[in-house]
């Protein structure tokens, strides 16, 4: 059900009725707890939300609300920490210790999982990686990019399936998605080409960062551009430039869950 656009209440009341449907259609008991993926995080001060994309949800208490008008418990996760807590458990990373899950889609997020236990953190913000900035040097001299946070070139920015497409409109190609972009690189255009392989080398020094501090068994792409198949090995081609490491047994993965990693990672949240 597509998200009623900076409509709070109207969030609220697409929800019940998704949830409202599936009681009814899979007969479940009327008790049965939620587990919801937000596009932000609860603020461990105030319980209301905060850094939330979908801006009509910060400084609101959505799980409070989300319980009012559900009448049954609710547990919220920031959906990338969803999407790698499914991918943990159920997904490309189930045999794996450590887990980051990366979401490539109209924002960037992260999660982080550690021998299938989400990590979460006294500040609800463990893997939140797509509000570090770009690592130092990688745009330098470039336009900066302003974050819906208020910081400037956030990894959000560039790495995220908007930023790409922004690239290659930047860079005068006459797309108006990211897949036409795409399309044309794979079709051999040189400038879309040249963006490509700009992007690829972003990934990969924002990658290494993880990748040095974590030490991650795999980490796992999911979202739009996870989709880009070229990624998987071109991204791992290069990464080594920047890991502090002889030897880099790091696997980068596409999510088996596909678009339905979120929400079955959710559903984990009540496991």
């Amino acid at each position: 059900m597509p998200t009623p656009s900076g409509d709070y209440h109207g969030t609220l009341q697409a929800i019940r009725a998704l949830v409202d449907r599936a009681t009814a259609d899979k007969h479940l008991p009327a008790a049965l707890p939620v587990g919801i993926g937000v596009p932000g995080s609860q603020s461990p001060r105030t319980g209301l939300m905060r850094g939330c994309n979908s801006t009509a949800l910060n400084d609101r208490p959505l799980e409070h609300d989300l319980q009012v008008i559900l009448q049954r418990p609710v547990r919220l996760a920031n959906d990338a920490d969803c999407f790698a807590l499914s991918e943990a458990r159920a997904g490309v990373g189930r045999e794996a210790g450590t887990v980051f899950g990366a979401i490539l889609g109209t924002g960037v997020g992260g999660g982080v999982v550690i021998r299938q236990q989400l990590l979460g953190g006294p500040n609800h913000i463990a893997g939140e990686w797509g509000h570090n900035p770009m690592p130092d040097g990688s745009v330098e001299g470039r336009l900066p990019r302003r974050c819906f946070c208020g910081r400037d070139n956030c990894n959000e920015t560039w790495l995220s399936g908007t930023g790409l497409g922004h690239s290659f409109r930047a860079a005068g190609l006459p797309v108006t998605t990211t897949q036409e972009g795409i399309a044309l690189m794979r079709d051999g255009d040189a400038l879309a080409v040249a963006v490509w392989q700009d992007y690829v080398q972003l990934l990969a020094r924002a990658l290494s960062v993880v990748i040095n501090i974590l030490d991650p068994d795999v980490v796992v792409l999911g979202g739009g551009v996870s989709n880009v198949d070229e990624l998987y090995d071109e991204v791992p081609a290069i990464w080594e430039r920047w890991i502090f490491s002889d030897v880099i047994r790091t696997r980068l993965l596409k999510a088996e869950c596909g678009d339905s990693s979120g929400v079955i990672g959710a559903a984990w949240l009540w496991s």
